[in-house]
């Protein structure tokens, strides 16, 4: 007898790493909920999952009547979830002094309390349908590093794996596992949202990702992989593990060698 195929809600899957996920995820056998803010996006990503079952909806995850719809739309499609997946996201640059407090309260309302509303929404249907669910929210190494010009982007990352962290204690006893994944740079369209007071920013992060030997496909993949191994947290850059275990073990020679790397980089200068 064959076992039933999990249902997986993906937001942001209309381009880049949710793209890539929803294609290895359909291709393993899951159903794929495509959430996008562009609906030609999320149509088009559905429509070309293999498999069956997959459907496509538009929402902004800074809106909560969008996550109700969702959870609607989820219930009468599906009659249940299995693993939501909260990777939706925009990006910034910016010294904590010269970005501007619109920018920030637009950072942490899509980026950070965004993922809290989907955590919130879904919770409920997964602990009461789901025999094995899951939460996978899409953080970033930004959010552990903390390097000097991206101060919104970093702490609002930082507060996902935080979040993420409360939320493996509060559901263990339900059974509904967490997984928090931290990329460093790799190529994506998520400069489309850029924002930053300084614009060479823009150009120096494009480099940084252009740079970047690591895919869409090679995060997504250590996303499957993680989901079937139950791992908690997702480092997916092997320079980014070792930056983070230097971090744990000596805070103060991080802190140095992250001074040397990043020197200009909150003026568009490395």
């Amino acid at each position: 007898m064959s076992s039933p195929k999990q249902r997986i809600l993906i937001t942001g899957a209309g381009s880049g790493l949710g793209l890539a996920l929803a294609k290895q995820l359909a291709a393993n056998g899951a159903q794929v909920a495509c959430i996008d803010i562009d609906e030609a996006r999320a149509s088009e990503a559905a429509e070309g999952l293999p498999g069956s079952g997959h459907w496509a909806a538009k929402a902004d995850i800074a809106k909560d009547a969008d996550w109700d719809a969702l959870v609607a739309r989820t219930e009468a499609q599906w009659g249940g979830l299995d693993v939501l997946v909260n990777n939706a996201g925009v990006s910034s640059g910016g010294t904590v002094a010269d970005t501007s407090l619109d920018d920030w309260q637009w950072m942490l309302d899509i980026n950070l309390l965004g993922v809290v509303r989907g955590c919130r929404a879904f919770t409920p249907m997964l602990t009461s349908t789901a025999k094995a669910g899951r939460i996978v929210n899409i953080a970033s190494f930004a959010g552990i590093a903390s390097a000097p010009g991206m101060a919104a982007y970093n702490v609002a990352k930082a507060g996902v794996i935080s979040l993420s962290e409360s939320l493996r204690a509060e559901l263990d006893d339900a059974g509904i596992a967490v997984t928090v994944v931290c990329p460093a740079f790799f190529k994506t369209n998520l400069l489309e949202t850029f924002r930053s007071p300084t614009p060479a920013q823009k150009a120096m992060v494009e480099k940084f990702m252009t740079r970047s030997h690591v895919t869409a496909d090679d995060v997504a993949g250590d996303i499957v992989q993680a989901m079937s191994d139950n791992k908690f947290l997702v480092i997916t850059h092997k320079g980014a593990r070792r930056q983070a275990l230097t971090k744990r073990i000596l805070p103060e020679l991080y802190f140095k060698k992250l001074i040397e790397a990043t020197r200009g980089f909150s003026q568009g200068k490395n």
